[in-house]
C-alpha cells in the first residue's frame, strides 16, 4: 500500500514530537526542573548548583509565605516571580502547611490589589503558583491549589497588564501540553518580545535543565511546529 508523502511527513513529525515529549518528561516538569536566569535579582535562598534542593538547606519554611511575598512585592519582573515561585514550591513540598499558607496569602492579594498593575501581578502569581504546584505536588490532597485553573488566571493577568512578553513566556511553558493554538500564540509573542528584553532573551536561549536538553525557545517552538503538522 502506497503512503502519500504528506501523510508520511505527518507521521514523521508526530514521531518526532513523541520523542521530544518523552525526553522532556525524563528531564522533569519544566516549571520546576528548570531554574530561570534572574541575574543579580533577589530571590529565596539557594545553595544548590542544580535545579533541585541540595538537602543541606537550613531555610525555615515557616517564613516561606512572608519571605516570598516580600520578594514578589519588591520586584515586578515576571521572570523573578517565576524563579521565586519555583524555589518556593520546592521548599513547600517539604511543608504542607507552608504550601497552603503561601497559596492563601498570594490569592488574597487578588482581592486587595488597588491598581491594574498590582492586580495583574497577583493574578499571575496565583495562576503560576497553581501550575507549579500541579507539576510538583500533584492533584491530590497535598496540593492546596487542586482544581484551580492557573492558565486562566495568567491569561487574565496578561489582559490586565497589556503586552508583557515575560508573562507570555510563562504562559507558553504552562501550555506545553496544550491547548495547541494558545501555546503557539503565547510562544510567538514571547519570542517577538524578547527582541527588546535582554533578560527574557537570555532565558529563551538557555538550555532546559542546565545542559541536558534543547534551548527553551527550541522546546517551545518545536512543540508548536510538530503539533501543527499532525
Amino acid at each position: 500500500m502506497k503512503v502519500r508523502r504528506s501523510t508520511l511527513l505527518r507521521l514523521l513529525a508526530f514521531s518526532a514530537l513523541l520523542m521530544f515529549i518523552a525526553k522532556a518528561l525524563l528531564a522533569g516538569p519544566p516549571l520546576v526542573c528548570h531554574s530561570f536566569d534572574i541575574g543579580s535579582a533577589k530571590s529565596l535562598p539557594w545553595v544548590s548548583h542544580n535545579w533541585n534542593l541540595s538537602g543541606t538547606e537550613t531555610y525555615d519554611t515557616s517564613r516561606l509565605a512572608s519571605d516570598t511575598l516580600a520578594i514578589l512585592a519588591a520586584d515586578h519582573s515576571v521572570i523573578v516571580h517565576m524563579e521565586t515561585l519555583r524555589r518556593a514550591t520546592l521548599y513547600a513540598r517539604k511543608d504542607p502547611a507552608a504550601a497552603k499558607e503561601l497559596l492563601t496569602k498570594i490569592t488574597m492579594g487578588t482581592k486587595s490589589a488597588n491598581s491594574d498593575e498590582t492586580r495583574a501581578l497577583t493574578y499571575f502569581d496565583t495562576g503560576y503558583l497553581a501550575e507549579v504546584y500541579k507539576q510538583w505536588l500533584g492533584d491530590g490532597s497535598q496540593n492546596p491549589a487542586t482544581g484551580l485553573d492557573g492558565h486562566a488566571l495568567i491569561r487574565e493577568a496578561i489582559q490586565l497588564r497589556g503586552s508583557d512578553a515575560q508573562m507570555e513566556f510563562a504562559a507558553a511553558l504552562v501550555t506545553l501540553s496544550g491547548p495547541t493554538a494558545e501555546h503557539k500564540a503565547h510562544t510567538d509573542r514571547a519570542i517577538a518580545g524578547a527582541k527588546n528584553d535582554p533578560l527574557l532573551a537570555r532565558n529563551l536561549t538557555s538550555r532546559f535543565n542546565v545542559n541536558q536538553g534543547p534551548t527553551m525557545a527550541e522546546m517551545l517552538t518545536k512543540t508548536s511546529i510538530a503539533e501543527r503538522r499532525q
